[in-house]
């Protein structure tokens, strides 16, 4: 289809190399993604992302969705093929009555904490998707309309469709919340950081454990979502994990918490990583991470965060989403600017991985990054992976959606 006969029908548009905006809207998080789509297709509807797809699969051109654009493998930007952009498409709309919230597809979480203040693991709180399939089918999924698709996209990707419109449960959870920051030396990281490991198993559910390890420094807190005084009730039991070379206690609003990592200098940088799911955190593990981190060279940042809590009280079979009983998660992420360092700080945080990989039992899909199929395996146990290529057989034999962590078809990996 030309571009011309594209154009005429859209409520949105298409860009190409040179038009106003292009650039722009092919450039995501990762700085290292410097691809050239055919076209943008700036989608304000449905209809648009219908009438999207159809001209891409005449036109054979492959597709790539832009929502966030924080893919660090850059899926959203097919080089010569055809960008899908949903951030025209952004509205949040709350029915505070209901405690629902209806979200469109290029929306970010952002814009639904300002609207809501939501709590929780996004894709538990789902009620329903409107999701636009590669045959051009506009399709409801929830518990009663396609309910094996409705299983499929909690947690599949984005393999069986472009979602256009998400309704979420919302949960009255406040509007403020607390972080702890202690920052320990390493030679006290090793100790305060197996306290850290005892304490988050008995916090409470409102805090969610975190850590972070860049060469010689460990910093080590907790995140509290609600009331910041019952958040500080918590500080003398993590007093209690070693005595830290500075201490940061700040208070703040969730919707700040949600952004505080939302700068626009941050697509400046080059990004790669990798993650694990750890189901316990022994010392020789603790001891492992500590030493890869500390080694010379340009190793990476770790982090680590818990899980338990609401994402365990879901059973592992209701979604797509796999391996609940996960402990902590985590994610050693390299970013720089300088483009002659590709090489040496991939291989630098591949080898820090790797180090971990004997104690890792699967890692999280949105912590993928360049592991193809393998990753994928890493990413589902094997019967969840044979629903969700049924999935795929059923919704995207011919695998039109394939720029993601992808799920081919049977026969087609």
């Amino acid at each position: 289809m030309a571009m011309s006969d594209l154009s005429a029908v859209l409520d949105g548009e298409v860009l190409t190399s040179g038009d106003p905006g292009y650039d722009e809207a092919r450039t995501v998080w990762n700085a290292m993604v410097d691809r050239h789509p055919s076209m943008v297709v700036r989608c304000r509807s449905v209809h648009d992302v219908v009438a999207a797809i159809a001209a891409a699969r005449s036109d054979g051109l492959e597709i790539g969705v832009r929502c966030g654009g924080h893919s660090v493998v850059g899926h959203a930007v097919p080089d010569r093929g055809m960008m899908i952009d949903l951030t025209p498409m952004g509205e949040v709309v709350v029915d505070a009555e209901r405690r629902r919230a209806r979200v469109q597809g290029g929306a970010l979480l952002g814009a639904l904490d300002l609207a809501a203040q939501q709590h929780g693991l996004s894709c538990d709180n789902v009620e329903s998707f409107e999701v636009v399939t590669a045959a051009g089918d506009v399709l409801r999924a929830s518990e009663r309309e396609n309910p094996d698709l409705f299983w499929g996209l909690r947690g599949g990707g984005g393999n069986f469709g472009i979602v256009t419109e998400f309704e979420f449960r919302l949960h009255p959870v406040g509007t403020q919340a607390l972080v702890v920051e202690h920052d320990f030396t390493s030679d006290h990281g090793g100790s305060a950081l197996r306290a850290w490991r005892e304490l988050s198993a008995t916090a409470p559910r409102a805090a969610t454990f975190t850590a972070f390890v860049l060469g010689g420094l460990v910093t080590l807190g907790y995140v509290w979502v609600g009331d910041p005084e019952e958040g500080r009730a918590l500080l003398p039991a993590f007093d209690t994990i070693g005595t830290p070379t500075e201490k940061r206690v700040t208070d703040m609003s969730y919707v700040e918490l949600q952004q505080r990592d939302d700068t626009v200098d941050g697509h400046a940088f080059r990004r790669y990583w990798k993650g694990h799911y750890f189901t316990e955190l022994p010392d020789d593990l603790i001891d492992a991470m500590l030493e890869g981190s500390a080694a010379p060279g340009l190793v990476p940042a770790a982090s680590l965060q818990a899980y338990g809590g609401a994402i365990a009280d879901v059973p592992d079979d209701a979604t797509a989403f796999s391996q609940r009983s996960t402990a902590f998660e985590f994610v050693t992420a390299a970013r720089w600017t300088d483009p002659a360092e590709d090489t040496a700080r991939i291989a630098a945080a591949r080898a820090y991985a790797a180090t971990l990989d004997a104690y890792a039992s699967g890692a999280y899909v949105n912590a993928l990054n360049d592991e193809g199929l393998a990753g994928v395996r890493r990413a589902y146990p094997a019967a969840k992976l044979a629903r969700l290529t049924a999935l795929k057989d059923t919704y995207d034999p011919d695998n039109v959606f394939r720029l993601n962590q992808n799920i081919p078809p049977s026969g087609k990996d």
